[in-house]
């Protein structure tokens, strides 16, 4: 392991950047020992995943710690679904070694390009009523804590391990980590084209009603897109055709989407004319394949996004006052709004810390309008209904205002404290969020 010059570092979506020297550690071992070198040389070091996180939790103003080569599985009991997992695996390596293994994760974002400790550590979560975010599947995890000592954490070290799990790399450097995995397991999807009109006043019971349920609401309009996710035996195989795929997946979301979106960059008053288009232009579709390959989406048209968990119950007021700003305001907004849900769980900093709740993602392409007023606006709307903001997605409230909607802040506050004193993993984003 070598320190490398100083050179510009960007995130996915190119709205953070930095210039750091960085360390790519090859084994766990390596992490710690670079970790004890930068606290003893009263220097800060953050480490970093894939980049995919829209803030600037991983953003690194001395020391940069580049986690790829930590990847692989360490070990796996197909019977017990444990599954041991180095913290620098991305979830598409992580997903096909499980599909090898006859394990899945029980729940998935849309993405996935992110790391498995990137993914926990800033409380990624799926879609379903009754499932939590990803980081509720830890068992267990190595940390190598800001004084460069190795620590197993689990359910014997319930403080640590209440806050450590959604860490944001605040109490050290995840290095290995320990899931409960299920069986693999097959989904039929089935996405309809609907009313928001029509959705909104049965969304608790569409939640309820499957395994996962989402929706795609088209500012401008009031049409909508809704993906619904159930079990179905192993040997229920109807995939989707491969034109179909490659039409809707690969042709219209992301290369037709795209050189629509730059050209749109060029005529904002054409984005909601155009929401309006290809919104009418979506048709149903029903497929079967297993569970991460109806979770995942390619993505690789470029944008940037917030994203806020309400009390269940407040969903619809939420998308309601949205839409009545979009329709006064008139932005252009060429990405739809998702919504989402998720059950509780007891991880300290979750979005979901004891509170059943709807998530609803806004988003603005990277060349399009400037999104500061329409996330400001979508702030001010979540914080009438407590929104707690996904901690990998731009929001802008402080350690002061996030303390007073996440119970256990100040406890993770004084839990940093003792374990990093000195400020070893600290950044400006987490001096803003947890204080400095």
């Amino acid at each position: 392991m070598r320190s490398r010059r100083r050179h510009t570092w960007s995130n996915w979506a190119g709205n953070v950047t930095d210039s750091a020297e960085t360390l790519a550690p090859r084994t766990p071992e390596e992490v710690a020992e670079a970790v004890r070198s930068a606290a003893g040389e009263g220097r800060r070091i953050r480490p970093v995943g894939s980049g995919h996180s829209f803030t600037a939790v991983a953003q690194a103003d001395d020391l940069r710690l580049d986690l790829h080569h930590l990847s692989g599985i360490v070990s796996a009991d197909r019977y017990t679904g444990r599954v041991r997992v180095l913290a620098g695996t991305p979830l598409r390596v992580l997903n096909q070694a499980l599909d090898w293994l006859g394990l899945a994760m029980p729940n998935l974002g849309d993405i996935d390009a992110q790391t498995l400790a990137g993914a926990t550590s800033t409380g990624t979560h799926g879609t379903g009523a009754g499932l939590p975010g990803l980081a509720a599947g830890v068992v267990g995890l190595r940390l190598v804590t800001p004084d460069g000592q190795e620590r197993w954490v689990d359910e014997s070290d319930p403080e640590l391990f209440g806050a450590a799990r959604v860490g944001l790399g605040a109490l050290g450097v995840v290095t290995e980590i320990e899931l409960a995995c299920l069986p693999a397991y097959r989904l039929r999807a089935v996405e309809s084209p609907d009313e928001l009109d029509g959705v909104l006043p049965r969304i608790q019971e569409l939640f309820d009603a499957h395994r996962h349920f989402e929706m795609y609401w088209f500012p401008g309009t009031r049409r909508v897109q809704t993906k619904a996710n159930d079990l179905v035996p192993d040997e229920v195989d109807e995939p989707l055709a491969e034109w179909r795929r490659r039409l809707d997946d690969e042709l219209l979301s992301n290369t037709v989407f795209g050189a629509v979106n730059r050209v749109l960059a060029h005529v904002p008053r054409a984005v909601l004319p155009f929401n309006a288009v290809a919104a009418r232009a979506l048709s149903q579709r029903s497929y079967t394949a297993v569970s991460h390959e109806v979770f995942v989406t390619p993505r690789t048209v470029r944008f940037v996004e917030s994203e806020y968990a309400v009390p269940r119950a407040a969903v619809a007021d939420v998308l309601t006052d949205l839409h009545a700003w979009v329709e006064r305001r008139r932005e252009p907004i060429s990405f739809p709004v998702e919504v989402r849900v998720a059950a509780p769980d007891d991880i300290w900093l979750s979005t979901g810390h004891e509170r059943a709740n709807a998530y609803v993602a806004v988003h603005q392409h990277v060349r399009g309008a400037d999104p500061t007023a329409y996330f400001a606006a979508f702030e001010e709307i979540v914080a009438a209904h407590a929104g707690r903001p996904h901690w990998g997605k731009l929001h802008t409230l402080d350690a002061e205002r996030l303390s007073a909607l996440y119970p256990r802040h100040g406890d993770f506050v004084a839990l940093r404290d003792r374990l990093d004193p000195g400020r070893v993993l600290a950044n400006d984003c987490l001096d803003r969020v947890l204080g400095p």
